[in-house]
Formats: structure tokens, C-alpha cells, sequence
């Protein structure tokens, strides 16, 4: 038996939404009004050609289609990124972008039409030669100070508001050499929050230098792939890395730290010794 679209409740046009549970707790019922995080298929087309559709949070999604331009190499530069208009939808939204002619040129001989879950890691890759991308040689980063990861910390949990009412959130933050957080983005895709933090960094034109991207995720090889194709030369998650991904990270020159939490962190790949 199936189930028509048309039996289907409605997209919804803001990031969570909230209605009545029963929930069970140490032999007692009681109902409360609970918060969900939602989403929505997100479409991006390219110069008027349909190009991904993505899981994703129904906010920021202009940084997201910059970030995602950037950080699958759609775009070299955000000179190339002309604009993005954002049409919402009975079946999703849909975000028109409109790129240069050489990057779109580009784009057209990539094949790709892709539904992706929510959030997508190796998006447009039809093929294993496609995986590893040139990732260019990052500049040098000190290891962020104890002070300044725990500052991080600390400031992160108030800088996620969906996720404080959800638990069901992915965050990316940027943080200056102190540990103080610049910038953050939320969405239910881990991949999606970074894009939407990259594109608002290269709207902001922030200073990479001494700051480090805060990851709420695991740092599995698309998240570093993602940050260092970008520039981002420190990338900090707050879960575990992935051996791929710390070899790629070696490779790229990033500095990785994971299991970011508390008092705690690990220093998974460096260019200089960690002198607190």
C-alpha cells in the first residue's frame, strides 16, 4: 500500500516546530508539548539548471548555497557567485543561484542529479576516482590553546538555540584565536552546517588567521575535505575523526583536534608542536 503526496502533511517553513507527546518516565505518563527540529528538500539550481537536492533546515540557505558552491568546488572564488534567490514551495524550496560562465561551464560536465539524505557527504560523485579532490596545501596553524577550546565550548551550547529545544541539531562555529565564537550555523545535516558557516565566512570576509572552525559532529573525511578546500586550517569536532580523515587532514597540512569536550581534546594532526 502507498501513499499519495497529496496524503502527505505539509513542508514546513520554519526550522523547528513543536506539538503534544506522551512521554514515559520511571513508571509514570504525562504529556508535554515537545519541539522538533524539521526539514525540507532543498533544490539548488544552477543558472536555471537543477542540480542537487538536498536534506537541509529551512534557514540560512543562502549562505548554505554559497558555502556548498565553495566547498564542492562549484566555485573557485565567491567572485563567481552572483546571487541566490530562495522560492519556497508546496514540494520544498527551491534556490535559484546564478554563477559565472566558466564555473558554470564547468559544472555542466560533472554529472550530477542527486536526492540526498539529510545532508550529503560525497555529493555530485558518481564515480571512486571522484572521492579525493585536490585539496590544496594549507598554511601552517598553531594548535588553538586549552583556554581558547574550552572558551569555545563553553560559548557553543548557547549559540544553538534549535538544538537546545530539539537535541536533534548539527552546529559550526568560527572562532577567533581566544576561543570566542565570530560566527555559527545550524542545521540537521553535520555537512550542511559547515557549508552554511563557509559561506557566511566568505560573505563576512573574516580573517581565517589564528581562528578554528567548532564542529558539534564527528570530523569524518568530507567535513575536512570540505574545510580545507576552503582554507580553513584548524578544524575542531567535538566527536571522533575517522582515519581517512585524519590522513587526509596530515596531508593538507590541517590541524585536527576531536573529542573536543570539557576539560578534554586530542590532537589528531599538527604542523607544530602544541606549546600551551
Amino acid at each position: 500500500m502507498s501513499c499519495a503526496l497529496d496524503e502527505l502533511p505539509g513542508l514546513a517553513d520554519a526550522p523547528t516546530t513543536s506539538g503534544t507527546v506522551s512521554r514515559y518516565r520511571e513508571g509514570d505518563w504525562s504529556t508535554a508539548l515537545d519541539e522538533l527540529a524539521e526539514e525540507v528538500p532543498v533544490a539548488l539550481e544552477y543558472n536555471g539548471v537543477s542540480h542537487a537536492v538536498m536534506m537541509a533546515t529551512p534557514a540560512d540557505l543562502e549562505q548554505f548555497a554559497l558555502g556548498f558552491s565553495l566547498s564542492e568546488g562549484i566555485i573557485p572564488s565567491v567572485a563567481d557567485f552572483y546571487g541566490a534567490e530562495v522560492q519556497p514551495g508546496a514540494a520544498g524550496v527551491t534556490v535559484h543561484i546564478e554563477i559565472g560562465a566558466a564555473a558554470f561551464a564547468g559544472l555542466k560536465e560533472r554529472r550530477r542529479n542527486m536526492a540526498g539524505r539529510t545532508g550529503c557527504g560525497l555529493c555530485g560523485v558518481d564515480s571512486l576516482a571522484q572521492v579525493f579532490r585536490p585539496l590544496p596545501r594549507l598554511a601552517a596553524s598553531r594548535v588553538p590553546s586549552a583556554a581558547a577550546i574550552r572558551a569555545a565550548l563553553l560559548s557553543a551550547k548557547a549559540l544553538q538555540p534549535m538544538n537546545g529545544v530539539t537535541g536533534a541539531i548539527h552546529a559550526a562555529l568560527w572562532c577567533g584565536a581566544d576561543g570566542l565564537p565570530r560566527m555559527a550555523f545550524e542545521d540537521v545535516g553535520r555537512h550542511n552546517a559547515l557549508d552554511k558557516l563557509i559561506g557566511g565566512l566568505a560573505r563576512s570576509q573574516l580573517a581565517l588567521d589564528g581562528g578554528f572552525a567548532l564542529i558539534t559532529s564527528r570530523a569524518s573525511v568530507e567535513m575536512v575535505q570540505k574545510a580545507a578546500l576552503c582554507g580553513i586550517g584548524v578544524l575542531v569536532a567535538m566527536s571522533a575523526p575517522t582515519g581517512l580523515a585524519v590522513r587526509v587532514a596530515r596531508q593538507c597540512g590541517m590541524t585536527l583536534v576531536a573529542f573536543a569536550r570539557g576539560e578534554r581534546f586530542t590532537v589528531y594532526t599538527s604542523q607544530s608542536e602544541y606549546t600551551e
